[in-house]
């Protein structure tokens, strides 16, 4: 049984063998010797090939005949073909040379056409190149001699005319190339000369308005020349001489014809005209620049830049000088300077087609309407400035004092009056002065009435209207400017906050005084309400948010001096230096705050400790910030606790509980998650509401998380090597595919 098992698997193998590609039958062989049976195998195989052997003879003796008889057949061929050979090479060498001379002369008929298609091509190119090389010359002259509107005409003609004809050559792929060079630098040229023209207007500005400031005091005065002789003339009495034509004045003077008329006056005296515009000011830079753009297809954008620059011009026209109110020749230069700009916006408009419109010298004119009106408001109250220079409360060291004070300005407080001398009252010497200023206006409307033949109420409506205007534009701008100022610190703005809410609580005393002087009660119906209240509560909402901008710049400026050491090993047992200053200085600043409303003190604190927070949290995630170690982070825990701290400590009174500290909440919640590495609470609790690390955002999260990760590899060179190392690593990876996750599945 077994044997017959061997036989079968051999002849298997052996047709295997015949049907297999040769590179491919080494594992077959191997079959065969890995078995006991190879002896067998050989002479099975000897005997396949003695088969096969065989069967190839009997295929050559079957055709051995046939070849025989076509070798036979292959020599007759041989003989005639070399035969036909010896005729074909005679045949030739005839050939070749009954023809020799023919093909001379059709060599020397082709070369002879060749040069004449040359020259023929020659003279057509160069009737293509000329042009072009002429038109390249007289581009480079214009260029040489600043033409460059006609070299931009030339450049264009060149660009899509000529070079296209010439063809392909050297000299033209160079010119091509040249061109946008040339083209940028036309348009470049032409650029810095109008930003060159929009500066010299700028600077000459006040002298082009005051050359039309006279032109028009010139026109008026002319026309109100022609005005009055022509009213003397028709009123003149004239009488007519018996047969002529001529006039005679009444008085016996000369015949006047009609060209003695004041009108020949007035063009005689166009020899001295003042000169315009156009005369002060070259606007070829305009027109060339607007010229070039337009061919070149860019018109929208230097119209846009046009408008842009005369924009950011008007502004600057438009603020007036510091000093401006000082002279009256400070006013003139300003109106001057407004003239002149406009003026030239006005020669524009009417020597251009499109650069500027009706529309859009309408929409600087009601800018300038404006700011002329606001600039003049604002440096007619310069009278009162001088209220504001000194935010110290006042101090008095004596009843008379205090009495004086008290009888300029109602203020009552109990606590205050059972104080000894010397104290100091909570408002500045703003408040009663503002105060006897308008309580003197009031006086002065009432004066100016009397002559006016009006009732007791109509007194008392223009009066309130009056005092209205004053509170609503004159010292309102007076207070706005003196919250704005640059040099306005903290405590100065508490200051004026202070004294805003007193002259807010004075303002009914002000309506029973307008009541008492002019005999109308003041709830008579329809009576005009004084908007005192609501001025000094703007001033005051103004100021306050103010402090709470001037706060969080302050806490910038201590953040910029910042200096983490974000690859720190470990971090530090205190709190860094420039969070103990800016701790330091919220405390001092806060103490200052104990005579302001506690709403305004509560919500400045807050705000400032949300924008410690804030701040804090973007320095920890600012791009520069690549790599963060967990000893940094044990630094940053301590910099944020010394702020959870100051929160405690309550700073500003009224808050509940810890209620400032949940401005750190976000902050807190993301430092105990990385340092106590809880990661399994957190990824589990997700999305809860009873969730331990509710503020905490999972792409701040992996942000932070990145971070360390990078600096987990970096810092540690051959930590495959241990396997703490390799162990901490796998763990970050995974915490941060699980954050991954987590965003993916909440954003789908």
């Amino acid at each position: 049984m077994a044997s017959a098992e061997t036989a079968a698997e051999h002849e298997r193998i052996l047709r295997e063998i015949e049907s297999t590609d040769t590179n491919c039958i080494g594992p077959t062989l191997r079959s065969v010797y890995d078995g006991q049976e190879h002896g067998l195998f050989m002479e099975k195989l000897e005997g396949r090939i003695r088969n096969h052997d065989r069967e190839i003879e009997k295929m050559c003796n079957h055709h051995f005949q046939g070849f025989v008889d076509s070798i036979t057949e292959l020599l007759k061929v041989r003989g005639e073909a070399q035969k036909l050979k010896g005729q074909v090479t005679e045949t030739n060498r005839k050939l070749q040379s009954d023809g020799k001379e023919l093909l001379t002369t059709m060599d020397e008929l082709k070369q002879c056409r060749l040069q004449q298609r040359n020259i023929a091509t020659t003279i057509d190119k160069l009737t293509h190149c000329l042009p072009v090389l002429e038109m390249y010359s007289r581009l480079q002259e214009q260029m040489r001699t600043k033409r460059y509107y006609p070299a931009l005409c030339t450049l264009e003609q060149l660009e899509h005319t000529c070079l296209p004809k010439a063809g392909g050559y050297r000299f033209c792929a160079i010119m091509a190339e040249n061109i946008p060079v040339l083209r940028t630098h036309i348009r470049d040229v032409s650029m810095s000369d109008l930003k060159d023209f929009l500066e010299s207007i700028r600077k000459h500005s006040d002298k082009i308005g005051e050359t039309a400031m006279k032109q028009a005091q010139v026109q008026n005065s002319r026309d109100s020349d022609v005005t009055h002789q022509q009213r003397t003339g028709s009123g003149r009495r004239l009488r007519k001489e018996a047969g002529s034509g001529t006039e005679v004045d009444r008085s016996g003077g000369s015949p006047l014809s009609e060209q003695d008329s004041g009108i020949l006056d007035v063009e005689d005296e166009e020899d001295d005209e003042v000169p315009g515009a156009q005369d002060l000011v070259d606007f070829s830079p305009v027109y060339r620049c607007l010229h070039i753009y337009t061919v070149l297809g860019a018109r929208d954008t230097f119209e846009n830049y046009y408008r842009k620059q005369r924009r950011k011009q008007a502004r600057l026209v438009l603020q007036p000088h510091s000093n401006m109110h000082e002279t009256l020749e400070g006013y003139r230069r300003y109106f001057n300077q407004i003239v002149g700009f406009f003026v030239v916006e006005d020669h524009i408009l009417h020597t251009t087609q499109g650069l500027v419109n009706r529309a859009y010298v309408e929409e600087l004119w009601e800018l300038a309407l404006s700011k002329t009106i606001a600039a003049l408001r604002t440096h007619s109250v310069c009278l009162y400035s001088f209220f504001l220079y000194n935010y110290s409360p006042i101090p008095v060291a004596t009843e008379e004092e205090y009495r004086r004070i008290t009888g300029q300005f109602p203020f009552q407080d109990p606590e205050l009056e059972k104080m000894s001398f010397p104290k100091k009252l909570p408002f500045s010497e703003f408040v009663p002065k503002v105060y006897s200023q308008l309580k003197e206006f009031i006086y002065a409307c009432l004066k100016y009435s009397e002559d006016l033949h009006l009732s007791s109420t109509e007194i008392d409506d223009m009066i309130r209207k009056s005092t209205n205007l004053l509170l609503t534009r004159t010292l309102s701008n007076c207070l706005q400017y003196a919250i704005k100022k640059k040099n306005v610190g903290l405590a100065e703005l508490v200051q004026i906050i202070v004294n805003t809410t007193h002259l807010e609580a004075s303002c009914h005393y002000l309506e029973e005084f307008i009541s008492n002087i002019t005999s109308v009660p003041p709830d008579t119906v329809n009576a005009t309400k004084l908007y005192g209240t609501s001025t000094f509560k703007d001033a005051r909402h103004s100021a306050e948010e103010e402090i709470y901008t001037n706060l969080n710049l302050k806490i910038d400026q201590f953040l910029q001096l910042a200096d983490y050491d974000w690859m720190a090993t470990q971090g530090g047992g205190q709190a860094s230096d420039y969070l103990i200053d800016l701790i330091a200085f919220l405390c001092s600043t806060f103490a200052v705050f104990t005579h302001l409303p506690g709403k305004v003190a509560q919500t400045a604190c807050m705000s400032a400790c949300k924008h410690l927070s804030t701040s804090l949290l973007q320095l920890l995630l600012e791009a520069d910030v690549r790599q963060v170690s967990m000893g940094a982070l044990q630094q940053f825990n301590v910099d944020v606790k010394e702020c959870e701290r100051f929160a405690r400590a309550g700073p500003v009174p009224g808050f509940q509980g810890d209620t400032l500290l949940l401005a750190f909440i976000d902050l807190r919640q993301l430092l105990d998650l990385f340092t106590q590495w809880d990661w399994s609470t957190y990824l589990a609790d997700y999305g809860r509401p009873t969730c331990k690390y509710l503020r905490v955002n999972p792409h701040v999260a992996l942000a932070l998380l990145e971070k360390m990760k990078d600096t987990s590899r970096k810092n540690n060179m051959f930590a495959q090597f241990r396997k703490n190392e390799r162990d901490k690593q796998k763990l970050i990876d995974t915490v941060v595919k699980q954050l991954r996750n987590l965003i993916a599945t909440h954003q789908s």
